[in-house]
């Protein structure tokens, strides 16, 4: 239990880091609900995390009745993580790193902060809860329907950011697939 503490809390601050530090600097997009998060934030200066809470509650309510493990197993990386990306605001003015490392240092430390998470059986929730969910009573894999949700949420996001800025975001979210799946695949092997 303490590991999966530490690793909530450590995975939730590298999050808030990738976030803050080199993705918003650059007006750069996520996908899942981070991405929907920093469309909120680039349209309207809404706060990052708590929009992320705010848009997870009815997936977390459907959730708590149809299977509680998953919101169980998922509700405190959501409020941590949420609450770094938050917390870690000031970081945004910290880093002046050119686009293209900004996109891999962030989409990294993104998908360290996440695969560690799920390494220990707990996610960010939002619409990976969801599609966790969804891969139960279909047979598409978690994996493509979070691609699927995050490549709308980009293609959304695409149209408020400049097209640079799109193929960097892409960069960006490469980095997080490939840094989450070498942290659950490595841990599989285990």
């Amino acid at each position: 239990m303490f590991e999966r503490i530490i690793a909530i809390t450590l995975g939730s601050i590298l999050i808030g880091i990738g976030v803050n530090g080199f993705i918003i600097p650059h007006h750069l997009m996520e996908g899942g609900m981070i991405g929907i998060g920093l469309i909120a934030k680039y349209l309207w200066e809404f706060e990052i995390g708590l929009t992320i809470i705010i848009l997870s509650l009815p997936i977390y309510i459907f959730t708590y009745f149809f299977n509680r493990h998953y919101f169980v197993s998922s509700i405190h990386g959501l409020l941590l993580s949420s609450f770094f990306i938050d917390i870690l605001k000031p970081l945004r003015s910290s880093f002046d790193l050119p686009i293209l490392l900004s996109a891999v240092v962030g989409g990294s430390l993104i998908g360290i902060g996440i695969g560690l998470m799920l390494r220990y059986r707990t996610s960010t929730g939002g619409l990976d809860l969801l599609a966790q969910f969804c891969s139960t009573i279909t047979p598409i894999n978690v994996g493509v329907i979070i691609f699927i949700f995050d490549f709308t949420i980009i293609l959304t996001g695409s149209q408020l950011i400049e097209s640079t800025s799109l193929i960097y975001s892409l960069l960006a979210v490469s980095f997080v697939g490939l840094f989450t799946t070498y942290c659950t695949y490595s841990y599989a092997e285990k």
